[in-house]
């Protein structure tokens, strides 16, 4: 199997390294395009001889074609591409608001996975939500499934419209977490810890709070009461939370996540 990597950023090297490392991918099978050769340090074994500025007809003699492009620039990039991509071709997306329909209109191929990723793919711990076109048959979801979960874990979803909401919960979701993590560290120092000790203390504690809730069957609401004894300082702590309806702040915002998402993609895929 062979893959073409178009757009070397942060997502098309993460793929690039995740293939060769857990070598279900060789360097060789792997052909890049990208702006500037020059500019590229990480080559993760692929031979120089592999990485391109320009489309070529042997570029482009792959099985899977992988756009890892701005959205933005999709656009000039079907000028480049379009006469080099054949029915044969198998496109894996990982741009953000283009629709299945528009790059099968600009590039006249059928089979298109439409993938989202989000950023722990770069440690291969990422959560990946992905769908496909029709004419996408058992055998090429499998292949793409397992070059996905290099990266980490995956979910298949047949309606292309929950990408949208994939992008609200998984794809904007490590924010969230850091922007919580942030508050507790802020509120860590204020109660007189050092910022490294600050820091210290709120990351062993998500790390160990999530490894723990993976490792069990308990919902999180039962680990909540687990934790929280009555009269005792968590319950004090929810109190408050609840007193401010975090709950439905928080859905508040990734409902508008979801929304800015759709309107988003409405733009990017004229």
């Amino acid at each position: 199997m062979k893959i073409a990597i178009i757009g070397y950023g942060n997502m098309g090297q993460t793929y690039a390294s995740s293939f060769v490392s857990s070598g279900f991918i060789k360097p060789e099978d792997i052909f890049v395009l990208t702006r500037n050769i020059s500019s590229v340090s990480n080559k993760y074994s692929i031979p120089d001889e592999n990485f391109y500025t320009e489309i070529s007809d042997s570029f482009l003699s792959v099985d899977i074609v992988i756009i890892a492009v701005k959205p933005q620039d999709f656009g000039d990039l079907c000028f480049q591409i379009k006469d080099c991509i054949t029915e044969n071709h198998l496109i894996l997306s990982v741009m953000a608001g283009i629709s299945i329909q528009n790059i099968q209109q600009k590039l006249q191929v059928k089979k298109i996975i439409r993938s989202m990723p989000n950023i722990p793919t770069q440690i291969g711990q990422g959560m990946t939500v992905f769908t496909a076109s029709q004419d996408v048959d058992r055998k090429d979801l499998f292949i793409i499934q397992n070059l996905i979960n290099t990266t980490g874990k995956s979910l298949f979803i047949e309606n292309e419209e929950m990408i949208n909401a994939a992008t609200a919960i998984s794809g904007s979701g490590p924010a969230y977490v850091y922007y919580f993590m942030n508050a507790m560290v802020n509120a860590a120092i204020d109660l007189g810890f050092s910022k490294s000790e600050a820091e210290f203390l709120v990351q062993q504690t998500f790390l160990g709070s999530t490894q723990l809730q993976n490792r069990s069957n308990l919902s999180n609401l039962e680990w909540i009461e687990k934790v929280a004894s009555k009269g005792g300082t968590t319950e004090a702590a929810l109190h408050v939370f609840q007193s401010f309806d975090l709950n439905d702040t928080i859905n508040q915002g990734i409902q508008h996540a979801n929304n800015r998402a759709k309107e988003l993609g409405k733009v990017i895929d004229k």
